[in-house]
Order: structure tokens, then sequence, then C-alpha cells
């Protein structure tokens, strides 16, 4: 049985002052993200240029697994995204 992967768009929050507060957990963060990319657990992932809000896209069998991954980030644990939301993506292109 093979489960199908599906895309999930994930749009999140930095908290205040990110810059000075992710320097303790950034490298952590860093390294979780090359280990999800390396095992096609996620596409892309950025800020925006005004630091005020994430983008990313995972592959998971489901939501559940979206946000397990979202939530295992070092940035979610250590409230330098401070709120997300996570939707079922369709890539037309």
């Amino acid at each position: 049985m093979t489960t199908e992967m599906k895309k999930f768009v994930m749009w999140g929050s930095y908290c205040d002052n990110v810059l000075e507060k992710r320097a303790g957990c950034r490298q952590a963060h860093l390294d979780n993200l090359k280990a999800l990319k390396e095992a096609g657990k996620i596409l892309t992932i950025g800020p925006t240029t005004d630091l005020q809000m994430v983008f990313g896209v995972y592959v998971a069998a489901d939501q559940a697994a979206a946000k397990a991954m979202i939530e295992s980030d070092p940035y979610w644990q250590n409230q330098i995204w401070t709120e997300y939301q996570v939707r079922e993506w369709i890539q037309a292109f």
C-alpha cells in the first residue's frame, strides 16, 4: 500500500525582534530544514523581506503530519514563529 504525498502551504508570523531572538536556535532551525529538504519533506521556505511572515511548502501524507513538522521546528518551539496556518495545496504548475 502506498501513501500519496500531498503538499501543504504554511504561512506564519515571526516574533518581534526576530533577528536578535533567533540567534540561539538559528543553526538548529537551519539543520532541521536541511534534513527535511534532503528527505523530500519540504520544497521551499523563507521569510518575507520585512521579516514579518514566513512561507513554506511542506510535503506530507496529511495535514497532521505537516503540522508535526512545523511544530517540531526549533523556531516554533522557541516562539520565533508565533502562529501559523497550514492548508493543503494543489500544485497546478
